[in-house]
């Protein structure tokens, strides 16, 4: 019964950790920057002309860890969220 709770935590700190921008930016050096502080650096540099493609995809693929947790153990994060609805 707890192994649908233990997904919807896990599927959190997942997340969680993955997006934490300030510990990225504060806590370690620019060549072991983060995805999501390299996406920031990419997306907000002036230089040049905007390439928007290259900002798209540079998001997608920050983007595709947290949807392929979501998708692989979307089931049992439903089960999990639904385990503590109440039910009248």
């Amino acid at each position: 019964m707890s192994l649908p709770i233990f997904v919807v935590v896990m599927i959190l700190q997942v997340t969680g950790i993955w997006n934490d921008f300030l510990f990225g930016v504060v806590f370690t050096r620019p060549e072991y920057y983060p995805m999501t502080v390299q996406l920031n650096n990419i997306v907000n540099s002036v230089q040049g002309v905007k390439e928007y493609n290259v900002n798209m995809a540079a998001t997608i693929l920050t983007g595709a860890v947290p949807l392929i947790v979501y998708f692989v153990s979307g089931r049992l994060f439903v089960r999990g969220i639904a385990a503590g609805a109440v039910k009248g």
